[in-house]
């Protein structure tokens, strides 16, 4: 029971920040470690229950992307060129987490190199919005350009390093690319699909699917919490964008970040 108790909390932590730019890997990984939720089903289950927040976009957007996927099959040209964006903008982060991740998992995956993380995007976050939030030219996710894209995909690799934040980069590779908040939030959880669907892959086919019942169970506990509130948070998201800036998830960023590596140089908390 306690295993799942603390598996609940983390698949919490995943709702509330995997779509909001404060790294939902970063702070499970903290919570993780300050509840004792560590080690390799821990790490596992981190991301697959990302899946249940994919799912979560899913039914959110389940018009437009079923739209589009009819569109292709029709041959439509914006609806041809969105799936070729999403793919091409996967790309860079699926090579490079490919071929890094067991080094990923070995050196980055600790509260040191996330609080550093936090604290860096912060930093970057702050910069990146005051110079292009307010220069953004695409309005709409059907009019992202190719060039585009794979700009956005290219930043997506910042978020391989844990705490940096799949969504910040994505999103803070956007405004520089021209994208509008809101199209970048969604090019952002469109993104996702495909991303967290092969990480998780990747992750489960690693671990040979060997788990024991109350793993097995505890995984699903875990997807089910992570998509209720995942399906509350992405709406409250967009329209949180609409009307105000992100900067507000900076300054958390940077004061968590802060206060953690401080803990750690001064040995208050060992992290």
């Amino acid at each position: 029971m306690l295993l799942i108790f603390k598996a609940i909390i983390i698949a919490i932590v995943e709702g509330l920040t995997e779509f909001v730019p404060v790294s939902s890997t970063g702070h499970m990984i903290l919570v993780g470690h300050f509840i004792g939720f560590t080690g390799s089903f821990a790490n596992l289950f981190q991301i697959v229950i990302q899946l249940g927040a994919i799912l979560a976009v899913v039914v959110v957007y389940w018009d437009k992307l079923w739209e589009s996927v009819k569109g292709v099959f029709k041959l439509e040209a914006k609806d041809l060129r969105f799936w070729i964006n999403i793919v091409v903008a996967a790309i860079p982060a699926a090579v490079l987490g490919f071929l890094f991740d067991d080094f990923i998992d070995e050196k980055l995956f600790n509260p040191i190199t996330v609080a550093a993380a936090l604290l860096v995007g912060g930093i970057l976050m702050i910069l990146v919005e005051n110079k292009y939030r307010r220069k953004s030219t695409t309005r709409t996710v059907d009019r992202i350009k190719l060039r585009q894209s794979l700009f956005v995909g290219l930043f997506q690799c910042l978020a391989l390093w844990p705490g940096m934040s799949r969504s910040a980069s994505t999103i803070m590779g956007g405004w520089i690319a021209g994208l509008s908040p809101v199209v970048a939030a969604e090019f952002s959880f469109f993104l996702a699909i495909p991303m967290m669907v092969g990480a998780s892959g990747l992750k489960l086919f690693k671990s040979g699917l060997v788990m024991s019942n109350i793993e097995i169970i505890t995984l699903c506990i875990g997807f089910v919490v992570a998509f209720v509130v995942s399906l509350v948070v992405i709406e409250r998201f967009i329209k949180f964008l609409q009307k105000k800036p992100m900067r507000v998830f900076a300054v958390y960023r940077i004061v968590i970040g802060t206060v953690l590596l401080i803990l750690a140089l001064f040995k208050v908390v060992v992290i």
